[in-house]
């Protein structure tokens, strides 16, 4: 059988909760935490604990451990100088996900040396500009904030559209826009960046799209 991708994520909203664990997509819970090389642990993280030790407690999150040994805790005071301790644990996908600049060249250097192949942005600009020229320059499967990191934006326009026509959409409607939505952010994208003769380069098709797209706008409304 096809061996599972090793995924690492430093989750929006709550990068400090998740950020120090090695994580994996699991059955049970979708994400799983384990020491450096042992296989996935499937009793996965266990959210309802992390919620109490930090917005309950309020405690260091090294007290996980005493609930579960198996996690492995990485504190600030041990993360390398350049970079982030999440960045230098093997794994084939990343999704910086938590805030600006989070990712740094050092970072993407060290997920290339580990044969990272496949990056995806859930954040804006989480990754600086020496790591996306790293990444576009290895030809890895690099899908920028703009484009990647569109779904929160497009699902707001999605909820005002709700509001508007005091409609409530069942969840199967939203995700199926919002799906058809990010398909074709992802069709503009790789068009345009074969049109302009690299075809692998979302970060020059996003730029572009998203640029004409303002103009073409602009122009409509009598500016020029």
């Amino acid at each position: 059988s096809k061996p599972r991708p090793r995924v690492k994520i430093c989750v929006p909203s709550m990068p400090c909760l998740l950020s120090s664990w090695r994580s994996y997509p699991g059955p049970d819970q979708g994400v799983n935490s384990t020491p450096n090389d042992e296989e996935p642990d499937n009793n996965g993280i266990d959210l309802t604990l992390l919620k109490e030790l930090k917005e309950v407690k309020r405690v260091s999150l090294e007290q996980y451990l005493e609930h579960h040994p198996q996690a492995r805790y990485i504190p600030v005071k041990d993360y390398p100088q350049d970079g982030h301790a999440v960045w230098r644990i093997n794994a084939d996908v990343a999704f910086p996900c938590a805030t600006q600049n989070e990712l740094t060249d050092a970072d993407a250097e060290t997920l290339l040396g580990n044969g990272i192949n496949c990056i995806s942005e859930g954040a804006n600009m989480p990754s600086n500009a020496d790591a996306v020229n790293r990444f576009l320059n290895a030809k890895i499967a690099y899908g920028p904030g703009k484009a990647a990191n569109a779904g929160g934006v497009a699902t707001s326009q999605l909820e005002m559209a709700q509001n508007s026509s005091m409609d409530q959409w069942p969840l199967e409607k939203v995700d199926a826009k919002l799906k058809d939505i990010m398909v074709n952010i992802h069709r503009q994208c790789a068009d345009t960046a074969e049109e302009f003769r690299d075809p692998t380069n979302l970060v020059l098709g996003a730029n572009i799209a998203g640029f004409r797209k303002v103009a073409n706008a602009m122009i409509a409304q009598g500016v020029t």
